[in-house]
């Protein structure tokens, strides 16, 4: 009679994408320099300099004045973008994240949180502005998030982004810095870009 060897059963290797997603939410940037996980890649950007703070700081001050809804702001807030796709574990973070206050989103909210009622996120062009031009807008578009402000400096341009469907929005309204742009519910103001130039 022959013995019959046990064999143990072998435990389920992590994917590359888990041991990706593990190494980046280990990952400690220096102070200041901001990590996300974009389609794959780790990418680690140094603060934003004092323009790009001024674009972003313009964009609040008009939503808060203008909107026909009160909004709640968050600066640097990490998004975890589950959506499915090629990279489903997206960990974004946008220079402006937007959200009903009566919803009050951000308030107990861990680090990265999911989407749910973000109504809008503003991307301002820095150090890899293909980054926020074409990653960022998939990401945020897979997500299902209704509207991506793109300031673009390079191109000096606003673009609205709006009516995501699958990795891309399917509404795209664009104005040279000086020229107004709607955005549309719930804000319902134009927002103006003279400030911009």
């Amino acid at each position: 009679m022959s013995a019959v060897a046990h064999e143990k059963p072998i435990a389920d290797s992590p994917s590359q994408e888990d041991i990706l997603l593990e190494s980046f939410l280990s990952l400690h940037s220096p102070e200041g320099f901001r990590a996300e996980l974009i389609e794959g890649e780790i990418s680690v950007a140094p603060p934003p300099d004092g323009d790009h703070e001024d674009y972003i700081g313009l964009l609040i001050d008009q939503v808060g004045r203008l909107s026909r809804i009160r909004m709640q702001v968050a600066g640097t807030k990490g998004l975890r973008l589950v959506s499915g796709g090629l990279c489903p574990k997206n960990h974004v973070i946008p220079d402006a994240t937007f959200a009903p206050m009566e919803l009050r989103l951000f308030r107990g909210a861990p680090s990265w949180m999911a989407p749910d009622g973000v109504v809008m996120v503003a991307e301002v062009t820095s150090s890899k502005p293909d980054q926020d031009r074409i990653a960022k807008r998939h990401c945020y578009a897979r997500a299902g998030i209704p509207l991506y402000l793109l300031v673009d400096r390079e191109k000096a341009q606003v673009t609205l982004f709006s009516t995501p469907k699958r990795e891309e929005y399917t509404e795209v309204h664009l104005a040279a810095f000086g020229e107004p742009l709607a955005l549309p519910a719930p804000f319902d103001f134009e927002l103006d870009t003279k400030d911009f130039l």
